[in-house]
């Protein structure tokens, strides 16, 4: 008899090459009383195939970090390298997912999704293709001509995730993605993520997500970085 084939379990990626490092990073904001720092020497790296969290009390500086490394904002000292280059403002291949929904309300679903899309010039055809796809994966199929305003907010934030993922991005960066959803919500999404992201079914080589919720980055994350408080 033929021996019986069984199926191996999925294996989420193994970490691999560096993708990204942030090195003594610094950022002030200059008051009328001085400069308050925000951010006083982080350090961290990003590795192919592991989700790292960012972990601190409000006004560690977390959120300062991850708009540094998706370059909407410049650090005061230190330097932020993204293979192997100095990073010098949003890149190509970074895409983040805030916490509030920020979603175009007079668009349909298909048209926020295809919205990056159509940024990056991407003609209508594939954007179309490439928007329903990644709707289709999120599993938001059947709302594609759905309003913002006609969803519960984990179907909006679902939104916001399929956005992120339609421009194949290298680095997926996440902002408290959770917090604005309620328990329920919150854990079936996270649970939905981290599924497809151990079956390999999503385009990220690897992620980094903020939160202050510890039962959350101990859930998700391979590693955990610890922000201090004032400064970070």
């Amino acid at each position: 008899n033929a021996p019986v084939q069984t199926s191996q379990p999925l294996q989420p990626p193994r970490p691999g090459a560096e993708i990204l490092r942030v090195d003594h990073v610094s950022r002030g904001f200059n008051k009328t009383q001085g400069e308050l720092l925000v951010l006083d020497d982080a350090n961290l790296s990003l590795r192919e195939g592991e989700i790292v969290g960012l972990l601190g009390r409000s006004g560690s500086g977390k959120s300062t970090l991850l708009r540094i490394i998706a370059g909407l904002i410049e650090p005061t000292g230190g330097e932020v390298t993204y293979l192997g280059k100095p990073l010098t403002g949003p890149a190509e291949g970074v895409a983040m997912v805030f916490q509030t929904f920020a979603l175009f309300p007079w668009l349909t679903v298909l048209q926020n999704v295809e919205a990056g899309l159509e940024a990056l010039g991407v003609g209508a055809r594939e954007r179309r293709e490439r928007a329903l796809a990644a709707i289709d994966l999120i599993g938001l199929d059947g709302f594609e001509n759905a309003y913002p305003r006609e969803l519960s907010g984990g179907m909006r934030q679902r939104v916001g995730f399929a956005r992120a993922l339609v421009v194949d991005p290298t680095i997926l960066l996440m902002d408290e993605p959770f917090s604005a959803l309620d328990v329920l919500t919150a854990e079936t999404l996270r649970t939905d993520l981290l599924d497809l992201w151990t079956q390999g079914r999503m385009p990220i080589k690897s992620v980094l997500i903020v939160t202050h919720n510890i039962e959350e980055a101990v859930f998700m994350c391979d590693r955990i970085l610890v922000l201090s408080s004032n400064p970070g």
